[in-house]
């Protein structure tokens, strides 16, 4: 696998990339820094180590809204 460097750290070679596809919605991945970013359904596999990992229970779903609901410290009647 060729691999070059980038400012960001390792950058996969865009060839191997374009072969791999989301497990769960088989739309294309693109890398950004250390994450494939799913053309659809905003699913982000992590990338440890040179390896993808393209498991769905290591996807981190994209929040559209900008939100991250698990940081909600507030609580209910507040």
């Amino acid at each position: 696998m060729n691999e070059t460097n980038d400012s960001t750290g390792r950058t996969l070679d865009p060839e191997f990339v374009a072969k791999l596809a989301c497990p769960v919605t088989r739309s294309p991945l693109r890398q950004e820094g250390d994450w494939l970013i799913a053309a659809e359904g905003g699913r982000r596999y992590p990338i440890r180590d040179r390896i993808p990992i393209l498991l769905a229970e290591e996807a981190v779903m994209d929040d559209p809204a900008g939100t991250d609901e698990s940081q909600d410290r507030s609580t209910p009647g507040s």
